[in-house]
Parts: structure tokens; sequence; C-alpha cells
């Protein structure tokens, strides 16, 4: 089949935007989530669980919206492997693949233990607090987020900054930006929110960037037009 202008000006269209879409959603569901959590449910240092009670509904909104947030964030994954085609490093993509499904599966594991705590306090709300099985699975749950999935956060962005650098896919600047982040979420040992919402604040920066550059380099067309062309 011929490559013609109309074929040439969609494949532009398509995997940008499409990324930045998926990574704005992403960023936006998973943030929100992020905030939410840690607004409802009290510091890690403190025993307490009548959250469980008083903000249940709240938690729950939180939660439902995880699932939706990993979707945007697959998306966003495949479209910019897409975006890299014939330019992508097997070792930086593998590791890039690779940290990103590891981080999604850890947040998903997580979200099922607040899930679980939340289920177990309907049906058996004052033997599990007798029993200890609150503080430990609230332990669990710390470390799954903010240790084991943060820290594939930061490898997946260290891997990208890479594949950026080497590609030359995006600026030096944001390569650099990108491995500074990450070491904040590889080396950090607090339990801080902003930590968290670094991840998807990167996300959200970068899709903007995304939208806005293939808006520019990709003005409103008419399809007509460019047949004719």
């Amino acid at each position: 089949m011929p490559d013609t202008p109309l074929i040439r000006t969609r494949r532009a269209l398509k995997a940008p935007r499409a990324a930045a879409i998926a990574g704005i959603i992403f960023a936006v569901l998973y943030g929100a989530t992020m905030i939410i959590l840690y607004l409802s449910i009290p510091s890690y240092n403190l025993a307490d669980s009548t959250w469980l009670e008083t903000n249940a509904g709240t938690v729950s909104l939180a939660l439902s919206l995880i699932p939706y947030a990993g979707i945007a964030f697959l998306w966003f994954i495949g479209v910019i492997r897409d975006r890299l085609g014939d330019q992508e490093d097997r070792l930086f993509s593998t590791v890039f693949l690779g940290s990103g499904l590891l981080f999604l599966a850890l947040t998903f594991v997580g979200a099922a233990f607040v899930g679980g705590l939340l289920n177990t306090s309907t049906i058996e709300s004052s033997i599990m607090a007798n029993s200890g099985f609150y503080t430990y699975s609230r332990a669990i749950t710390y470390q799954i987020i903010n240790i084991y999935a943060i820290r594939m956060a930061g490898v997946f962005m260290i891997s990208l900054g890479t594949i950026w650098i080497r590609t030359g896919a995006m600026h030096r600047i944001w390569g650099i930006l990108t491995y500074a982040l990450a070491l904040v979420l590889l080396l950090s040992i607090s339990y801080s929110l902003l930590v968290t919402l670094i991840f998807p604040g990167w996300v959200l920066v970068i899709s903007v960037y995304f939208l806005i550059r293939n808006l520019h380099d990709n003005p409103p067309f008419s399809g007509v037009e460019e047949i004719k062309t």
C-alpha cells in the first residue's frame, strides 16, 4: 500500500496523542486515589482503626479508581513502545516494560489488601481489632505501595529516560529531570504523600508535553484535502 500523505498524517497523530491522553487519565486517577487514601487513613505510625467505619465509603471510592488507572497506564506503556518502534533498545525496553508491569501489579495488590481490610471490618470487626490482623495487613499494605511499588516506578522512570536520551525521542533535559526524580523515589525512606505523587505528577507533565507538541506539529486538517494532496 502506498504511503500517502493521509496515512502519514494519521500515523503521526495516533501514537503521541494516545499516549498523552492515557497518561493524563492515569495521572489524574492514580494521584486522586493516593490523595484520598492519605487523607482518609491515619498515619502509618498510628494504630487507629476507626477510619474503617468513618471513612469506609471514601476509601472504597478511591479503590474503585485503581483498575481504571491501571488500564490507562497499560495503554500509556503500549503506545510509548509503539512510538519508539525500531529505535527500541531491547535491554532498557525490557526493564521499562517489566518495571511498569511490576508497579501496576504491586499497586493492585496493595489496593486489594486495603479492600480486604474494609470487607473484614464489615463482617468481623471485633475479631479483627483483637487479633492483630489489622496491624499486620496495614503494615504489608504500606510496604507494598510505599516501598516496592514506588521503587519500581523509579526504575520505570530511569529506563524510559535512558531510552529517550539514547534515541533522541525527547530533549536531553527531560532525561536529566527524569533521572533526578527517579532517584528521589529510589532513595526515599519516608511515607510522604509528596514522594508518592512524584510519579503521577511526572507522567502528567510529560503527557501534557506530548499532547501540546503533537497538536503543534500536527494541526487540525481536512481529510478531503489530505486525500487530494
